[in-house]
């Protein structure tokens, strides 16, 4: 196993922390929700680091094209989530991301079983640090919701745009 690959492993590993810590805070800012961030940007920092190491030191592996993209969707997800439980975060918000990330994963399924490979495009990687950014930004600010709002605007915008350029870049992958 690659050392980008066990950074990776290490984004999945962190997620059950940030649940708990989050859980903690019971939506209100304070030192749980600062525990919260920490644990949330330490996990969206190894998103970077990972992906630089696989480049780098040419690491890059099947795997880690699979996991990647999987451990930022876990995390985030796990974030919206917990906004979505307090009332912060809308649930068709949240479902347009789960259905953006079940039919691109559904994709690259299929894609797979005809022996290609979809890694994460560029869109993908915007989508997924706005996401980050703007969760971080919910953490920070979890009450204020004009701030919220535009937050989740941006993620829902870059996810129908990202989720729009796979199926069109990728459409050949379903035919036949």
């Amino acid at each position: 196993m690659t050392s980008a690959s066990k950074i990776t492993i290490l984004r999945v590993l962190l997620i059950p922390f940030y649940m708990a810590a989050m859980y903690m805070t019971g939506g209100e800012a304070g030192t749980w929700m600062w525990i919260a961030l920490g644990i949330f940007i330490v996990a969206s920092l190894t998103d970077f680091v990972d992906g630089y190491i696989a480049r780098a030191y040419n690491q890059t592996t099947d795997f880690g094209k699979f996991l990647d993209p999987l451990a930022d969707k876990l995390l985030t997800i796990a974030a919206m989530c917990m906004f979505c439980q307090w009332g912060s975060f809308p649930a068709w918000a949240l479902m347009i991301v789960l259905t953006r990330e079940f039919a691109v994963t559904g994709l690259r399924l299929v894609a797979v079983q005809k022996g290609n490979v979809i890694a994460a495009g560029w869109s993908g990687k915007v989508k997924t640090a706005s996401t980050m950014v703007g969760l971080c930004v919910m953490m920070v600010f979890p009450s204020v919701a004009l701030l919220n709002a535009l937050v989740i605007a941006v993620i829902v915008v870059t996810t129908v745009y990202s989720g729009t350029e796979y199926f069109v870049k990728n459409w050949k992958c379903l035919r036949g």
